[in-house]
């Protein structure tokens, strides 16, 4: 099982690989980006927007990064609790034990 699942990542790799490839080699007009503040060099569209698809990744990342760290911070309460909830209801359990005749 574990190499079908190679199998298939491999694929899908090697699929976006070509497209990538394909998009690359399509979109080879030079461009220049020219923003409200400044306006960068001429590269080709490709370029522009594959740098556009990673800043907005690593954007979506850091903004959803407070989110992972409160529910990673709840979890870790959460787990803390339960784990105080087991031993005292196995201090109860024992309890109820020594209290039987």
């Amino acid at each position: 099982m574990r190499w079908l699942k190679g199998l298939i990542t491999a694929i899908i790799l090697l699929v976006v690989l070509i497209v990538g490839i394909l998009f690359a080699t399509n979109n080879q007009q030079t461009v220049p980006l020219d923003l409200i503040w400044a306006e960068l060099p001429e590269a080709s569209l490709s370029v522009w927007l594959l740098s556009s698809l990673a800043v907005g990744v690593l954007l979506g990342m850091l903004a959803m990064s407070g989110v992972y760290l409160r529910l990673r911070a709840t979890l870790t309460r959460a787990q803390r609790h339960n784990q105080q909830q087991r031993k005292e209801l196995d201090r109860l359990r024992i309890q109820e034990m020594k209290e039987l005749p």
